[in-house]
């Protein structure tokens, strides 16, 4: 039931940022489907890939923020001070009552989720041989998941690099 509503909030976010006026508002909505994404992948047991998606989303908009601050900006300026008041007044109300639900359907610290988990934590220093478990697990049973985030968060950061250069490519005369 929490994933549907999940699901819901992010199909009601991504429509507002399609349809929104100015790009600031249409990045607040953009943040706030991805921030759903991330809980929905809380739910279905990926933190990996829900700290993932928040680091690249985070990174994203920041860009994206710095970028169309100063070309966009007609709420502020026409003086619609109370609908930005009370549209995000209302957007932190849906996000607590979702978090508040959501957060509450994940199981008690240390309570084993899965089998799979009691396996890792048996087996992993006698068959790999190395000192840390949680480099057993992320070095030979989930390398793949590694690799991926690895390259995700690369290229988060070549992206990063890209758009807040300073200097662009000298015109030849």
């Amino acid at each position: 039931m929490e994933l549907h509503l999940i699901l819901l909030f992010m199909i009601f976010a991504s429509l507002v940022a399609v349809e929104a006026k100015d790009l600031i508002s249409s990045l607040i909505a953009l943040s706030a489907a991805g921030l759903g994404l991330s809980l929905a992948f809380l739910i279905l047991k990926a933190p990996n890939l829900a700290i993932t998606q928040l680091v690249v989303e985070i990174l994203c908009i920041i860009i994206l923020v710095r970028g169309t601050i100063n070309k966009d900006l007609p709420l502020v300026m026409d003086g619609r001070w109370l609908f930005n008041t009370f549209s995000t007044l209302l957007f932190i109300g849906c996000f607590l009552v979702f978090a508040f639900f959501s957060l509450g359907q994940l199981p008690n610290f240390g309570e084993p989720l899965m089998r799979v988990s009691v396996n890792y934590l048996s087996g992993s220093l006698e068959k790999i041989a190395l000192a840390n478990v949680v480099t057993a697990i992320t070095s030979k049973f989930r390398s793949y998941d590694t690799i991926a985030e690895v390259a995700i968060l690369f290229s988060a950061l070549v992206g990063v690099l890209a758009i807040t250069r300073k200097t662009g490519k000298l015109h030849e005369k």
